[in-house]
């Protein structure tokens, strides 16, 4: 349920109100002070290249997106450091043990997508073991070289990534 759409406090069930905090409105109980601040989502994903030089992706078997390729990525937990998230969700979606070898960068993404805003953080990393098989919300796995990659990528954000790496690859080769 979209925040927008409560009407009674978490906490003690009390009708809540809009009121301004910090110059925004925002769902807030008369009765206990509970406020509701809406946090981003973080996310992880790991762009794991081969010894030929090519990416590795998942074609979604989920909505949002269902069917199209992404990096291996996903949300992380409360409480869980984001490069074991990554590690997990790589895992999980591939087979395939990986090491981190690198921060690639930090990305925000808005809710056009999925209904969530956020925050994605992008690890390059090597495989070191495990056995490359589709999992969890992946139907499909593949390698690709640079000029090989898919048209249809699920979000705006891995198609940033996707291009910051082919774009890295060519500087390589200059």
């Amino acid at each position: 349920m979209n925040v927008a759409e409560w009407r009674y406090c978490p906490r003690c069930a009390a009708p809540l109100e809009r009121r301004l905090v910090d110059g925004k409105p925002r769902p807030a109980c008369p009765r206990c002070g509970f406020v509701y601040f809406a946090d981003p989502k973080v996310t992880v994903g790991v762009l794991v290249e081969d010894e030929k030089g090519r990416i590795l992706l998942g074609r979604r078997g989920v909505d949002p997106r269902k069917g199209f390729w992404y990096i291996p990525s996903g949300f992380v937990d409360y409480g869980e450091h984001p490069e074991s998230a990554a590690v997990r969700e790589l895992k999980e979606e591939t087979g395939l043990d990986v090491t981190l070898t690198g921060l690639i960068g930090l990305w925000f993404f808005d809710e056009r997508i999925g209904g969530k805003a956020g925050i994605a953080i992008f690890y390059r990393g090597r495989a070191v073991g495990g056995r490359l098989q589709a999992g969890d919300d992946v139907v499909e796995v593949g390698w690709f070289a640079p000029h090989e990659l898919p048209d249809e990528v699920a979000f705006p954000v891995h198609e940033e990534v996707l291009a910051q790496w082919v774009r890295s690859i060519a500087d390589r080769r200059s």
